[in-house]
């Protein structure tokens, strides 16, 4: 199968051993946005000011304060601050309190929603980096579409693979539904399905596995691959990397 530059990370992430090729290329992508915001590109003004309206998630807040570059942080928190700090009162200038229900002085309006509250939980619901790791994730599953649809051995790549987590594989079967063909579809899905049944069932063995080793009996027996068993089995139901140490700026 001949490589191009749109394929590389879809094949380097498939041929990458992992339980899921999906997580794999998602951690790769995280730790890249987290090198690209915490590296030179924190002091270009275009940059910052899109960190500043984007923010970021709390899950990625906290790896930014684990992979260091303190005065990185301290710039791009400082003028994100500012930023709020101004909409912040906009919102809170324009509060108009809603009148108490009649049974119940402190009971709202069925229906209504706090304008305020609900201004703060949207700029929680938006992030600089899932933004970034989101917009290349869904090329990637374009790719991936692409390639069922183009390239007869992409599916024996896909096959020699540990199938995918069951999150990713949400994605994975809405867009292909979604985007292939009726024959291409019955091609795919069927392999797709038999190997999701084969890696959970190779998962269940491996944890299952590791609870008979605590018996005593079992003391002198092989572990078999059940070592690392509950962390893949974390990985395989909700995605992720549960195990991974903390990603920290090695420079």
């Amino acid at each position: 199968m001949k490589e191009k530059l749109y394929t590389i990370e879809l094949n380097d992430a498939l041929a990458s051993d992992d339980e899921c090729p999906f997580c794999w290329l998602e951690r790769k992508l995280e730790q890249e946005a987290l090198q690209f915001v915490l590296g030179s590109s924190y002091m270009e003004s275009d940059i910052r000011d899109k960190t500043d309206k984007a923010g970021f998630c709390r899950q990625h807040t906290k790896a930014m304060y684990d992979y260091g570059n303190n005065l990185g942080n301290a710039w791009i928190f400082k003028t994100r601050l500012a930023w709020l700090r101004e909409e912040l009162k906009g919102q809170m200038e324009g509060f108009s309190p809603q009148t108490p229900a009649l049974f119940g002085k402190f009971k709202k309006s069925e229906g209504q929603e706090c304008s305020l509250s609900a201004w703060i939980r949207r700029e929680e619901g938006h992030c600089y980096i899932c933004g970034r790791v989101e917009e290349i994730y869904g090329r990637v599953l374009d790719t991936f579409v692409h390639q069922v649809k183009h390239e007869k051995e992409f599916l024996e790549l896909v096959k020699r693979s540990k199938g995918f987590c069951i999150h990713h594989f949400a994605d994975l079967v809405q867009v292909c539904d979604k985007k292939l063909g009726s024959k291409e579809k019955e091609q795919l899905f069927p392999m797709l399905f038999e190997q999701m049944n084969r890696e959970l069932s190779r998962m269940q063995e491996d944890i299952d596995w590791l609870i008979e080793k605590y018996d005593y009996r079992n003391a002198d027996k092989s572990w078999k691959n059940s070592q690392d068993a509950v962390q893949r089995t974390m990985q395989k139901i909700t995605g992720g990397h549960p195990a991974d140490p903390v990603f920290r700026n090695q420079s």
